[in-house]
């Protein structure tokens, strides 16, 4: 029987020769040593919501999803040991209950932990950094068996480079957080102009703890988000507004209005101003993690890009631009990040912005990311390692000073490139 995985977008796909979902460190153990007496390769997939082919394997595919608890809590420290495979939505929740909760979020949190910060996944906040820069531990099983435990104090180097690895280093099984106290969120939505935002934009990123917008092609008007925190209790909305809000408007609603424009592209124009205009002021106050994120349930691909927050409003105007010539009905999101000093974060020793496109499934995407990428790497962007992009190691060497130190600490670990394949090929080179 052929076996067939496939990401949450529905355009990355593989047929490995083994899936294998293991329980435990022992069991983990056994496959990969299967995966080498075989000479197969190994990835690791997570939830799927990688728009690039980090994943796919014609060798061995791990399923993580069994090894998914909470191991141990420190409620004074704020330190807590959690296993790979617990996506985000789970591990907020168990956190929550510990009266812990990460800093900051990106919007989706169907992701594991793991795949989230293997791929320098973020939120947004010009004083916080992306989700890896949290993690105080990293739990590593190499292609022998052999597990180690990755800290600051245990080596700089292999700490630097394990926090955003792509899977490249071998099989995180587990991860130490630094977390935070609960907090509460007050989350703030208001078109405003485009302009208007531009023409101010550091009072904006500066003025909020988390800020970020979307905009359209063919609109003016964009919608703003605006957490900070505040000394109120939580005040959950009421289901039936939850599902309009998040269900039936920015799902079902936005949904079919892709799929319009899809059929009859010379309709995005007046579908995206009409959109647009009907953003209306929202507010919530609650938990932040249940503010940070919202269920994305319709399907689409996306190329993010990190630049040099410097250079946020001309790189903002150029692809808003560039959008205007290309058929996409999605919107056009701005978030921005402090630096890191992961050796593979995008927003590694700089202040970043970072600017995603989208495109509807079944729309031709290529030659509009193609576009935005000649503005991106104009700008000297990094691209998002979990979103589409067209770069290769021989393009993107020279926008990471610590390129080198990768791949020495990459060759150290997995010497024999067992955890690689055609992405990681391509986009770090061959071990």
């Amino acid at each position: 029987m052929t076996k067939l995985w496939v990401n949450w977008a529905g355009d990355q796909h593989c047929a490995p020769a083994r899936l294998a979902a293991p329980r435990d460190h022992a069991e983990l153990a056994d496959e990969l040593g299967r995966a080498a007496a075989d000479g197969h390769r190994v990835r690791v997939a997570g939830s799927g919501h990688s728009f690039t082919g980090t994943c796919l394997t014609d060798g061995l595919l791990l399923d993580l999803s069994r090894m998914n608890r909470v191991l141990e809590v420190d409620r004074e420290t704020g330190l807590a040991k959690v296993q790979a495979g617990m996506t985000l939505a789970a591990l907020n929740d168990r956190l929550d209950e510990y009266g812990l909760a990460f800093p900051n979020l990106g919007d989706i949190d169907a992701q594991t932990i793991a795949g989230a910060t293997a791929t320098a996944t973020h939120g947004t906040g010009a004083r916080l950094p992306n989700l890896s820069a949290q993690l105080h531990g990293v739990e590593l099983m190499t292609a022998d068996g052999r597990t180690v435990e990755l800290t600051e104090q245990s080596g700089a180097e292999a700490w630097r480079a394990a926090r955003v690895s792509i899977g490249a280093l071998g099989v995180i099984t587990a991860f130490t957080l630094q977390l935070v106290p609960s907090f509460v969120l007050e989350g703030v939505e208001r078109p405003v102009p485009v302009a208007e935002i531009l023409d101010d934009l550091d009072s904006y990123v500066d003025g909020n703890e988390h800020f970020e917008f979307y905009m359209f092609a063919h609109s003016p008007i964009a919608m703003t988000k605006r957490n900070n925190r505040v000394d109120l209790p939580p005040a959950p909305r009421h289901k039936a507004v939850d599902w309009f809000a998040d269900i039936a408007v920015s799902n079902y609603a936005s949904d079919a209005v892709c799929r319009l424009a899809r059929r009859r592209p010379a309709l995005i124009p007046p579908l995206q101003r009409a959109a647009a205009y009907a953003f209306s002021y929202r507010r919530q106050v609650d938990r932040s993690y249940r503010v940070f994120t919202s269920p994305r349930l319709f399907r689409f691909t996306e190329m993010e890009y990190a630049i040099p927050r410097e250079h946020s409003v001309e790189a903002i105007r150029e692809i808003k631009e560039i959008a205007r010539r290309f058929d996409s009905p999605m919107p056009i999101e701005v978030r921005w990040v402090a630096g890191d000093d992961a050796f593979l974060s995008p927003a590694g020793g700089r202040a970043t912005c970072y600017i995603a496109v989208h495109q509807y499934e079944g729309m031709d995407h290529e030659p509009f990311f193609r576009a935005c990428e000649t503005v991106f790497d104009r700008y000297e962007g990094r691209p998002h390692w979990g979103k589409r992009h067209y770069r290769t190691a021989e393009t993107l060497r020279a926008h990471y000073p610590d390129w080198d130190r990768f791949a020495a600490v990459r060759r150290h670990y997995d010497p024999e490139g067992r955890f690689a394949n055609d992405y990681l090929d391509r986009v770090l080179g061959p071990v």
